[in-house]
This record gives C-alpha cells, structure tokens and sequence, in this order.
C-alpha cells in the first residue's frame, strides 16, 4: 500500500501527458548527468523542455521520436543555467537508473492521463 493516500480531487490536478520527444541534447552543467529534452506535446500545449537524468539506458538517437509520459502543470525549475517546463516521468531499475514512463501504443500528443 502507498504511504498516502490522496483523494480524487488531488489526483485530478495532476496533469500527465504524452509527447514525443524531438530535440535531445547533453547538459555539461547538471550536476548528475543529464540531457536536455524538447518534447511535443501537441498543438495545445506546445513545446515544452525538461532536464532528465536518463543517460545511462538512452542514448540521444534512440530517444528522438520516443513518446513520454510528463506532468506539465508543474512550476518551471531552474536547472543549472537551463529552465526545466515539465517533468518526463520514469522509474527507477535495480541499478538506480530511469526507465522512462512510455505509453504500450502511439497515442495523439497532448493526450491527458484518464
């Protein structure tokens, strides 16, 4: 069981969405190793960019074009000298390394989590 529980009405402020990720480049200034993500989020939201410490199971070339799940009603967070928009969701293997949170299918980008 969780450590908490949460109502509904919490759940629903959330916001979890699908984008595709279209730009991926390395951030020499985080502090942990990191890349910088744009990802899609269609024609709604837009663009938005996250940090993600995600470097040690993806490279930048099998990353682009991979759909993620990302909450992006978070405040912006400054990052080093980067502003992270949303955060790219995952969880951590045996290793301490991020698995990303993807979706089984394509879906449209923007697509809320119901």
């Amino acid at each position: 069981m969780s450590e908490q529980l949460i109502s509904w009405a919490d759940f629903e402020q959330v916001d979890l969405r699908v984008g595709t990720i279209v730009g991926v480049q390395d951030f020499p200034k985080a502090r942990k190793p990191a890349y910088q993500l744009e990802v899609d989020f269609g024609p709604e939201i837009g663009i938005l960019r996250s940090s993600a410490q995600i470097t040690a199971l993806y490279t930048q070339e099998e990353l682009l074009g991979k759909q993620v799940q990302a909450v992006v009603n978070f405040p912006k967070k400054q990052i080093a000298n980067f502003m992270s928009e949303c955060l790219v969701t995952g969880y951590e293997d045996e290793h301490g390394d991020i698995v990303l949170a993807t979706v089984e299918r394509a879906v449209p980008n923007g697509c809320k989590l119901k």
